[in-house]
């Protein structure tokens, strides 16, 4: 059974002016299970515009009001927290695990920001001179863009919506089209909440489109003072230099090609279970998932035989049905990863397992692949270079620990590298010489805590601001200095 959604612009679900729709479908067995209207350009400057005239209003409201506005939101989506994980499998192909998990983190940030909505503020400086204050003030800075993709389709919109919120701005917000119901229930979630509590109407809007047509209009609408964007690099660079163009303040969280290390002093049960987890973990579907692993001769053979018996039995199928993993979230991303298989196989790199699709019984109807495992990998092949983005693996080996760590950094990414060790002198080593924005010991590199800074280095991120955290915070604010002579 599938439901009809709407835009929500000025505190109203509103239809688009196209009277166009399309159907979001079930990856694990291509049911329709929602439907939304095609947006244009003038939906998303309507909803902009909308965001402009309440900021002001919504700016002047006192933090700890702001932060009950969250706090109810919060509460909301806990009282709905098992249809939100229902809706999040049956539209992305979570399994019911991870999305739980992801639910319960987009609860957990909205409780968060709550709390912080009431203690965020400057800084008091003792001044050089007498009979004088000085002291920062940290202000709103206006309308905040954001662009969201479809692979944590609750986390991502939450943790970028709920900073900008609790420091007083306005929101545009535009979800992945593969993926935009589960955040349309947190908005129906924020509606409750501001009817019981008041809220200027137009505070947070939500359209649904392409990035073309209502991307593109959010982001060069002047009335936008910020953007934030994650999705894949060639969209986010593009996103960049359009905000930029513009003056914006921008922020872009992009792709990666993630390493773990595997060092002769790990234990090599943990070892496997940590890459195993980071790599073939929500169907490898997560920009800090594991692509690149780095294991030392010594111990190079027996950990591809364990992680190929990893693999072996994970149990793949419809997110519902809570397996280990379940399918990619389209076709397209499906054909994706199928194309890298063909990739690695004509870069003359051994394809130990995996690589196909499944396509019998129960996954006629579905996205689905085996996990991939390649060995006899070359750093500089374009499997061990470019982004996957699905259940797949490159496995290559070192002999010298200098070696592990050029290997590790032997790319245009640099989000989150892993080391799995018990030499503390190497684990200290690799955090100090690691290129990347989130270095892990014995972890595996997907997961986050929500209250720390999250971003990547290099191509992997602007560099400009963090999210997550009171990082996150920062990005929607400018500081006001004042001094004050009494």
């Amino acid at each position: 059974m599938s439901e009809s959604h709407n835009n929500y612009v000025e505190g109203e679900w509103k239809e688009s002016e196209s009277g166009e729709v399309f159907d979001v479908h079930n990856p694990a067995t291509g049911e329709t299970v929602a439907q939304f209207p095609r947006s244009t350009a003038n939906d998303a400057h309507e909803a902009v515009e909308a965001a402009a005239s309440a900021q002001a209003a919504w700016a002047n409201t006192p933090g700890p009001t702001r932060g009950a506005v969250l706090r109810a939101t919060a509460k909301r989506m806990d009282d709905r927290k098992a249809e939100l994980t229902q809706t999040l499998v049956r539209e992305e192909g979570k399994t019911r695990t991870e999305a739980a998990a992801e639910v319960q983190r987009a609860i957990d940030i909205f409780y968060y920001y709550a709390e912080r909505a009431m203690d965020y503020d400057g800084t008091r400086t003792l001044s050089s001179t007498a009979d004088r204050n000085l002291y920062t003030i940290r202000e709103p800075i206006g309308v905040a863009g954001l662009i969201v993709p479809w692979n944590y389709p609750i986390a991502i919109p939450s943790w970028k919506s709920a900073p900008a919120l609790a420091t007083g701005n306005t929101v545009v917000l535009k979800p992945a089209m593969e993926a935009p119901t589960t955040f349309a229930t947190v908005i129906d979630c924020f509606d409750e909440a501001a009817s019981e509590i008041g809220v200027p109407d137009g505070v947070l809007n939500f359209v649904v489109g392409s990035g073309e047509d209502v991307g593109s209009a959010i982001i060069g609408h002047e009335a936008v003072d910020a953007v934030s964007f994650t999705g894949s690099r060639s969209v986010g660079e593009m996103v960049y230099e359009q905000a930029t163009d513009d003056h914006k303040r921008a922020q872009t969280e992009m792709g990666s090609k993630n390493p773990t290390v595997v060092t002769p002093s790990a234990d090599l049960e943990s070892a496997v279970d940590i890459v195993g987890g980071g790599a073939f973990g929500v169907t490898g579907q997560a920009c800090t998932a594991t692509e690149r692993v780095i294991v030392h001769d010594s111990m190079h053979d027996e950990f591809v035989d364990e992680l190929i018996n990893y693999a072996e039995n994970l149990v793949i199928g419809s997110g519902l049905d809570d397996p280990d993993m379940g399918p990619h979230v389209s076709q397209d991303e499906l054909e994706s990863t199928l194309d890298y298989v063909d990739v690695g196989t004509n870069e003359d790199a051994t394809l130990v397992y995996g690589g196909n699709r499944l396509t019998d019984g129960e996954y006629d109807a579905g996205h689905f692949v085996e996990p991939t495992i390649f060995t006899d990998v070359e750093s500089d092949m374009r499997i061990m270079q470019e982004e996957v983005f699905g259940p797949f693996v490159g496995i290559m080996s070192y002999s010298d620990f200098d070696e592990a760590i050029e290997l590790a950094n032997d790319v245009a990414f640099g989000l989150s590298a892993g080391i799995v060790t018990n030499d503390h002198t190497k684990a200290n080593r690799f955090i100090r010489d690691a290129d990347y924005g989130i270095v892990k010991v014995n972890e595996k590199t997907t997961g986050l805590e929500l209250h720390v800074p999250f971003g990547g280095m290099k191509a992997s991120s602007s560099e400009t601001y963090r999210e997550q955290g009171e990082a996150g915070m920062d990005y929607f604010t400018i500081i006001k200095t004042v001094y004050e002579n009494y």
